[in-house]
């Protein structure tokens, strides 16, 4: 086998470590696997989770450099490396406290390298965890070192990640002299990266209050206050309001309601003038009897026994639309947005514009 030109101990450490390395790739499935299971459970979300075993000639040049300060191949921690990155800085943390759990960490040896603040350092700034797997955790008898070597965990954002390997395939770390203009272009960049992953984190935050404050507002029925946009008509729906007006239908033909999801109409309501969920609250105290009327006429004639749960909120939109005089083409519309445009939209809002004369509600 190639020893790479080391001295004795550089040869007997890359020995050790040939020997080492099936428990060292059973121990990279198992981490893995812990590192998984985990996050998933714990419903965090991150962009990857990965590990590798260090390749030969990647540690023959380490072992050329720096072989003598090694005892033995297991007092070299990054044999085993895993890496989770992160979309927010904040859950760097999270994934972090994770890791304390499981594993056994070696204080001593791991660095949280977020602290050291150098003005070149941003894609440099993983918390570095040297840990080892307890038996408690995970044991093999056919593998006795593998809950005593230890292997190291990086944790860091997506655009520390970025940096780092940008870094890497540059050459900026490498010990090669760089000009000065590009050091300084490359710190600037690190600057604007920083500061990306602190407003990205920021805005989350931000939303995730802005979230809780609407739930709160709509929970308490101060629905005149709630601004209408995607996430304030979510959590209306989840309050049912529909339901009362779809049972009434229903209970004409006894029919069964199958859900169906009513985002769909968020446009149409925007389109209609509404700005707040206390304006489609008002449409619904305003409309209901109309639209139920107009579900009767459509329905009293028909054996049909399944309805969506759009119906109530469908009939509630088309009496609005009549009553603010759209006419014909506001129906057109109306079923252009929610079927697609065809010609059979037309014809459609021809035949309801017929039924709302003959039940005067024009």
């Amino acid at each position: 086998m190639e020893n790479y030109g080391l001295d004795m101990h550089g040869s007997l450490l890359l020995e050790e470590y040939r020997e080492m390395k099936p428990t060292l790739f059973v121990m990279r499935d198992v981490v893995l696997d812990i590192l998984r299971k985990d996050i998933s459970a714990k419903g965090l979300t991150v962009t990857a989770t990965e590990a590798r075993v260090k390749e030969e000639k990647s540690l023959a040049g380490k072992l050329e450099l720096k072989g003598a300060k090694y005892a033995s191949a297991t007092d070299i921690t990054d044999l085993l490396g895993a890496r989770v990155i992160t979309f927010y800085s904040d859950d760097v943390d999270k994934i972090a406290a994770m890791v304390e759990n499981l594993f056994t960490i070696d204080r001593e040896n791991s660095v949280d390298k977020r602290k050291m603040h150098q003005l070149d350092s941003f894609g440099y700034n993983s918390l570095h965890f040297i840990c080892s797997i307890p038996a408690s955790l995970y044991s093999d008898p056919e593998f006795p070192r593998l809950n005593e070597i230890r292997f190291e965990i990086q944790i860091r954002t997506s655009l520390q990640h970025v940096w780092a390997t940008l870094n890497h395939d540059s050459g900026y770390k490498s010990g090669v002299e760089i000009p000065r203009e590009y050091l300084r272009q490359m710190n600037r960049l690190a600057g604007m990266l920083e500061l990306a992953d602190e407003q990205f984190c920021l805005i989350r935050s931000g939303i995730t209050d802005y979230r809780r404050r609407v739930q709160a507002l709509v929970a308490d029925g101060h629905l005149e206050d709630v601004a209408l946009d995607g996430d304030t008509f979510k959590s209306y729906l989840s309050m049912q309001p529909f339901d009362a007006l779809n049972h009434r239908i229903a209970a004409l033909n006894q029919a069964e309601i199958q859900e169906v999801s009513l985002m769909g109409y968020l446009p149409i309501l925007k389109a209609l003038g509404m700005k707040t969920l206390g304006d489609v609250d008002q449409m619904i105290r305003d409309h209901q009897e109309d639209a139920y009327r107009l579900a009767s006429y459509q329905l009293g004639v028909t054996d049909i026994d399944i309805i969506t749960s759009a119906v109530g909120l469908q009939n509630l939109c088309i009496v609005c639309i009549l009553q603010k005089g759209g006419g014909k083409p506001g129906l057109t519309a109306l079923f252009n947005n929610l079927n697609g445009e065809s010609a059979g939209n037309a014809a459609l809002a021809e035949m309801i514009y017929h039924q709302a004369e003959i039940l005067k509600l024009i």
